[in-house]
């Protein structure tokens, strides 16, 4: 039975709306076939040269499907080398947002709460922490990445990778679950189980019957990873951006669980939602680190952007305010620095909406730099003495961050040119440089020897 909720507070109604008016005229293409209408990139203001510009910087960063969807309808559509319309690729970390949306399905249709303990689709001792605190984890922790299960296991002959370990000596405890988020993958693909045991289908036949099937996407899983080709990621990214609709076929009608999964989950992480990423919400963390960074997910971007990310640049990301989906398939872009660790990359994210940014046929500063991550280097690290900021854009100041988090320096107004930022007094070991400029916002990871 659907669990529809016809009596929404008007606050939650309005909030919920605001910034998804522009989704609402979408095109939708046939579920049967390769016919997709596509639009000119004229109609968008987009210059020739500066399409050009942006698929010469995808070749050069490893890309081999790319694909920019307005309202639903193809405005850019470009695949590289022997990578072809019909290639299959894996979304990686992607997938995760797939079956966020899966989970919020089964709920939907009464299989399962989020709020329901994970051991009553797990049974008991499904990990190895006292029963008391294992029942204290939930579905929703597990979307959320907030199980409290110790995602810092070190690596055994046995067990090389405990990160992806199933096995219940793999996810000890760490603190409570609600307490900590990190980016855990076990947790996560035991999401998969979960859904299994709810709904008496194998995650292939779920996943085929409420998503496949009715939009016309083709792909499957392979241990917890989805493959598919880049069109079939881009009609994802359009239901996400019709708010769970197919052309009038409702898929999700819970449209409390779809707000909840594009907004801050919890309050430790605001820039993650159950199984998103979320732009514009000021403070952000990322896999590897309990460090909270004071900066949005791509600083570059519009702020209601949601984004599924991938290992090597897998990218789905929906911009309601502007009816757009952009697909990024291939390899990893190399862009310069670690901001999300290999599982979630993000240095290309910010150097894609610059180029994106750039497409309207605007005139252009003579010192625009296409590539902000490129453009700020920092020199003479590691440093026992002074870190040197290249900033070759007027540079409003230069912060330096704690791995903790914690505020150590901050240096305001340093204008353009080679910035010295002092390392003296600080206790050795890794850093953050947050350089704020007019174009946006790079973060530069430093060490203090």
């Amino acid at each position: 039975m659907y669990r529809l909720r016809f009596f929404l507070p008007i606050f939650v109604f309005l909030n919920f709306f605001k910034g998804y008016l522009p989704a609402q005229n979408l095109y939708f293409p046939p579920t049967i076939g390769s016919n997709w209408v596509s639009t000119a990139p004229a109609t968008l203001g987009f210059c020739e040269e500066r399409v050009d510009s942006l698929y010469q910087f995808l070749d050069a960063t490893h890309t081999k499907g790319f694909l920019l969807l307005k309202d639903g309808k193809i405005v850019l559509e470009k695949y590289f080398d022997a990578f072809t319309q019909d290639s299959f690729w894996y979304w990686a970390s992607a997938g995760k947002s797939l079956s966020g949306f899966l989970v919020g399905q089964a709920q939907d249709q009464g299989l399962l709460s989020i709020n329901d303990a994970t051991s009553e689709y797990l049974g008991d001792q499904w990990t190895t922490c006292p029963l008391v605190k294992e029942s204290l984890i939930t579905v929703k922790n597990q979307i959320s990445m907030t199980t409290g299960l110790d995602d810092e296991l070190p690596p055994t002959p046995t067990v090389p990778n405990p990160d992806n370990c199933l096995d219940p000596g793999c996810l000890q405890y760490k603190a409570d679950a609600g307490t900590r988020w990190a980016y855990h993958n076990a947790p996560y693909h035991l999401v998969h189980e979960v859904l299994e045991n709810a709904s008496n289908k194998t995650i292939q036949q779920f996943t085929k019957q409420q998503v496949l099937d009715p939009t016309g996407m083709k792909g499957a899983w392979f241990d917890h990873i989805f493959y598919s080709r880049p069109r079939d990621m881009a009609r994802f990214g359009l239901l996400t951006l019709a708010r769970g609709v197919w052309n009038g076929d409702t898929l999700l009608h819970d449209s409390q669980y779809f707000y909840d999964m594009t907004h801050p989950s919890q309050s430790i992480n605001k820039s993650y939602g159950y199984l998103w990423w979320l732009n514009g919400q000021g403070s952000l963390m990322l896999p590897g680190l309990q460090l909270i960074l004071t900066t949005d997910l791509i600083p570059s971007a519009p702020d209601d952007l949601i984004a599924a990310l991938g290992k090597n640049d897998q990218k789905i990301h929906v911009v309601p305010s502007k009816g757009w989906v952009v697909v990024r398939m291939g390899n990893a872009s190399g862009a310069s620095g670690s901001l999300g660790g290999a599982q979630v990359p993000i240095n290309f994210d910010e150097a894609l909406w610059i180029k994106l940014n750039a497409l309207v046929c605007n005139p252009v500063a003579a010192n625009e730099v296409s590539n902000l991550y490129e453009a700020i280097q920092v020199l003479n690290n590691p440093t026992t003495t002074d870190w040197e900021v290249i900033a070759p854009q007027s540079t409003d100041g230069v912060k330096v961050f704690s791995v903790g988090g914690a505020l150590v320096g901050s240096y305001e107004g340093l204008g353009v040119g080679v910035i010295s930022v002092p390392s003296a007094g600080l206790t050795p070991g890794i850093y953050f440089l947050r350089v704020a400029t007019e174009r946006g916002i790079v973060m530069k990871k430093v060490v203090r020897l």
